[in-house]
């Protein structure tokens, strides 16, 4: 007599996706990587990067990260990505500044671990335009560079102000000496 059998997810599998699937709505970008020859300690060490910037960095189960994306990412897409063993780094804060670790870490250690793609803002991305995204000023830099090309305009302003009330000042100075004026009295006119 054969004995059908219904398997049930284990709890700590379905624990796995609601975690992955709140991690997932919290980030701004996810960059996946293979990352086969990673020490324990160089793990750890890009995790502390990472997690500096409001990031963190996780070794997921292809068919577990799916799971979790239902809905959330466009996860057919990603199918050529989720190949071979996957480590992602979610961005929970900026997403240019983890991926500026991220590629910058594959830079340091290109033999061991290597960038497959990822999901920015809910569009998925290839190597190249990770590549790219990394080499953008981080926000900080962005904003004040903003500010600085803000500020160019009104400091050329009022140096352009001073220079016309200068040359009123040293007009009228000329005008009262040409008069005879103690040069005393036009200075307490100015």
């Amino acid at each position: 007599m054969a004995t059908d059998y219904v398997t049930e997810p284990a709890a700590a599998k379905i624990e796995i996706v609601g975690e992955l699937r709140e991690l997932i709505g919290n980030t701004s970008a996810a960059i996946l990587t293979d990352y086969r020859g990673l020490s324990v300690a160089q793990l750890t060490d890009l995790r502390k990067k990472l997690r500096g910037v409001d990031a963190e960095f996780r070794v997921v189960k292809n068919t577990l990260f799916k799971l979790a994306g239902e809905g959330l990412l466009p996860i057919s897409e990603l199918d050529d990505q989720l190949a071979g063993p996957t480590a992602i780094g979610f961005a929970k804060g900026d997403p240019i500044a983890a991926t500026k670790v991220i590629v910058d870490f594959v830079k340091d250690h290109n033999k061991i671990i290597s960038i497959k793609g990822g999901v920015v803002e809910g569009r998925v991305v290839d190597v190249a335009t990770v590549d790219a995204l990394s080499k953008i000023p981080s926000r900080e830099v962005l904003i004040s560079q903003m500010l600085g090309s803000m500020q160019s305009p009104i400091a050329g302003l009022v140096g352009t102000l001073n220079g016309i009330i200068s040359n009123l000042v040293y007009t009228l100075q000329a005008v009262v000496e040409k008069q005879g004026a103690p040069a005393e009295t036009a200075e307490a006119a100015a």
